[in-house]
């Protein structure tokens, strides 16, 4: 029985912190302005508590890539 506690208990912890995971998300546009406005849109939608960008590319468009935290 006091297996099953422990396994449950792990499980839930797991799911928990399954929760606070991060999301990646990127976008395109024209300008750095508009593609950070972009993710800042995204962020809110998903609900995301911040978010971090971590790529910034800029050819013949802006493409940016976020990790979300909620």
């Amino acid at each position: 029985m006091k297996s099953i506690k422990t396994f449950v208990a792990i499980i839930a912890l797991s799911a928990s912190f399954g929760s606070f995971a991060a999301q990646s998300v990127s976008v395109t546009d024209s300008t750095l302005s508009g593609a950070e406005a972009q993710i800042a849109a995204q962020a809110q939608q998903a609900g995301a508590s911040s978010y971090h960008i971590t790529e910034a590319y800029n050819g013949n468009q802006v493409h940016m890539t976020a990790e979300l935290t909620k």
